[in-house]
């Protein structure tokens, strides 16, 4: 991925796919009497890591006529992403979700997205998408699995990016509970000749692939005809392309609070630094740093660096050329 042009047109990346509102209340649900509430969504938090990082981001998606579907416009502004490709559906409600926390500390998560606004992206969303000609689009599996014309947005936006010189990254991010996880498996195969940047977890890899073993997952995914691999391990780290092999990068969590977004940081800090020029050692080392501030802080993207942290974490992630050489983090940062 070559570094990026300050003055060209068009965006440096734009995240499609749906967001919701979470309302997250204080214990269990059926007897909490407070409740906070969150915006989340695995392309906005992806799209919040890169904006983060230094890249020119927008968002397409949309949102119901509702104050939640304000608030989601508003969370993306406030870190800087455009919102002009999010379109406001007065028939369709914004999703949300509830998460429930168990006295034996189990959590559960209830859905309300049926028909929602984000269900109904089409064909409509994704050629508005690649008009805008951005260097890169995210999207992930969810996406296509909330309805058949999301599915085919998804499709549009992966077969025809590369007529716009758009390149794609993609996270499986299987979904059981969208139902038809053989078909999401299926659809998931049929869309890597067309991935730039491959995101996946250990947890998809074996679906998708039927290993987790990291050299078997990289072969695999260059065979399918994808460009460049990453592999996600959670609280082991992550593997990454050092030439013709995977090299392994250590998690940089020593606080884990809550782990949920973390992910979603982690791809949009790695597309960042490989958008800026780093090497994949590099953006790997950015994007654990900012995946191990997320899981150190409740919400999908509370613990995000500053602008300045971020900023001088990109600056050293360029110190980064082989996993025998590591970069070490700035003291004082946020």
């Amino acid at each position: 991925m070559n570094d990026l042009d300050p003055a060209g047109p068009g965006y440096d990346l734009i995240g499609f796919g749906e967001a919701m509102v979470l309302f997250q209340p204080e214990g269990a649900l059926r007897t909490a009497e407070h409740t906070s509430v969150h915006v989340a969504g695995a392309e906005l938090n992806l799209c919040a890591a890169a904006a983060r990082a230094g890249l020119r981001t927008a968002y397409c998606s949309r949102v119901g006529a509702d104050p939640l579907g304000e608030r989601i416009r508003d969370h993306a502004a406030s870190f800087g992403i455009a919102t002009d490709l999010v379109t406001v559906d007065d028939r369709r409600p914004t999703g949300l979700f509830l998460k429930d926390v168990r006295p034996d500390g189990v959590r559960r998560v209830h859905y309300y997205r049926r028909g929602s606004a984000a269900s109904a992206l089409s064909d409509q969303d994704a050629h508005r998408t690649l008009a805008s000609r951005p260097r890169l689009v995210a999207v992930s599996g969810i996406t296509s699995a909330l309805s058949e014309t999301a599915r085919d947005a998804v499709r549009t936006l992966l077969t025809q990016a590369s007529a716009f010189g758009v390149r794609v990254a993609y996270d499986p991010n299987f979904r059981p509970a969208l139902g038809g996880l053989a078909a999401q498996i299926a659809e998931a195969r049929s869309l890597l000749p067309h991935v730039s940047v491959l995101l996946i977890g250990t947890d998809e890899a074996e679906p998708l692939f039927g290993t987790t073993e990291p050299h078997a997952v990289f072969r695999a995914a260059r065979a399918a005809g994808v460009a460049e691999t990453v592999l996600k391990a959670g609280p082991d780290g992550c593997w990454y392309a050092d030439g013709d092999t995977a090299a392994h990068l250590p998690s940089a969590a020593t606080t884990v609070v809550d782990p949920v977004g973390a992910g979603d940081a982690f791809a949009g800090a790695y597309l960042a630094g490989r958008a800026r020029g780093t090497t994949p050692a590099g953006a790997a080392w950015l994007a654990g740093q900012f995946a191990a501030a997320i899981v150190a802080t409740p919400g999908d993207t509370d613990g995000l660096p500053t602008p300045t942290a971020a900023a001088s974490l990109l600056a050293t992630a360029f110190t980064a050329t082989s996993p025998s050489a590591p970069p070490t983090a700035p003291s004082g940062r946020s």
